[in-house]
């Protein structure tokens, strides 16, 4: 749990493969390009939205309060 994970490339593991694949950021890019990328991922596995590194938790409060 503690170790060091591929999140972008051939090596990425399945899980930033599934989350990179769904959502891709702003500009269109799949792969993750800085630190603290941050996925909003529905109780049934589905991914609700891709966050950028600069969006703080305040944020995706404000965002969840929006969708109800």
């Amino acid at each position: 749990m503690l170790a060091k994970v591929d999140v972008n490339g051939d090596d990425r593991v399945p899980l930033y493969a599934y989350l990179t694949a769904a959502k891709a950021d702003e500009d269109g890019n799949a792969d993750i390009a800085w630190n603290f990328t941050k996925f909003l991922v529905g109780s049934d596995g589905e991914v609700i939205e891709r966050f950028s590194p600069t969006v703080t938790p305040e944020e995706i409060a404000a965002y969840l309060a929006e969708r109800g």
